[in-house]
């Protein structure tokens, strides 16, 4: 589990890095300009993290399956091995798929309007630029989302309803509140992510649902990352105890300063 959260840590890290520095410069200096070239590139890298969280996030899923539903066979089929595989695989799949995208993408042309209405390079604000006919793009794309979107998701759905159907088996309050523990962080981040990714990527793309749009692409690009480590960590009872030392000697320090 460990490992895919330093996996999951690390793709989060990068995904904030690629969207919130030019967002940050853009408020203080007042210059909203960016290239063609540096824009294709910014949705690349958001196209890789974006598409390998949703594999990460499946595998952590078909993890917590087999440490509940499978514990006697979890160290043969959940191996150091195994897990440096099935993480290769993600990424793998990722990086094949938003580099065709993004090889479609740097084909077209842009002559017209040069305004996004928007604060990161996305697919849909891009497109609407270009002068091309980009009806081939748009076909690839959905092909290829929809291929690295739902076997994932039904990975992760179909572990949790063996897990659930699992936990409820279990005959004593106490062993399901434990088993339930061990996976309501993840359970937690995997339905803000879908929930929040579901409402960008199907509101209807009117004028006047753009700026809701923004404010879910802010959340799964910025503030999911942030409360992440929180959602995982503050199960875990030494960053529970570690937490309440600090606060204890800031609180000391506030009282000696007085």
């Amino acid at each position: 589990m460990y490992f895919f959260l330093g996996n999951l840590s690390c793709l989060e890290t990068s995904l904030s890095s690629t969207i919130l520095p030019r967002v940050l410069a853009s408020l203080l200096t007042g210059d909203r300009n960016i290239s063609v070239t540096f824009c294709i590139t910014q949705f690349y890298f958001l196209g890789l993290l974006v598409g390998v969280e949703y594999y990460l996030l499946a595998l952590m899923s078909y993890h917590r399956y087999l440490a509940i539903c499978k514990p006697l066979h979890y160290t043969a089929l959940m191996n150091g091995r195994i897990c440096l595989q099935l993480a290769a695989v993600s990424w793998m799949n990722g990086f094949i798929i938003v580099t065709i995208i993004t090889c479609l993408m740097s084909q077209l042309h842009f002559c017209g309007p040069n305004e996004i209405n928007h604060f990161l390079c996305d697919f849909t604000p891009v497109i609407k630029l270009s002068c091309s006919d980009t009806s081939l793009i748009t076909l690839v794309s959905f092909i290829l989302s929809f291929i690295s979107t739902l076997p994932p998701f039904l990975l992760t759905l179909m572990s949790y309803v063996f897990i659930i159907s699992t936990i409820l088996r279990i005959p004593s309050t106490t062993g399901r509140r434990k088993a339930f523990s061990s996976c309501s962080s993840h359970l937690i981040v995997v339905t803000i992510y879908y929930r929040t990714l579901i409402i960008v990527y199907t509101l209807p793309h009117t004028d006047t649902l753009r700026d809701l749009n923004k404010v879910f692409s802010l959340f799964y690009t910025v503030l999911t990352p942030l409360a992440n480590p929180l959602i995982y960590s503050l199960r875990n009872k030494e960053v529970k105890a570690a937490l309440r030392k600090v606060i204890c000697k800031c609180m000391e320090l506030i009282v000696i300063e007085k």
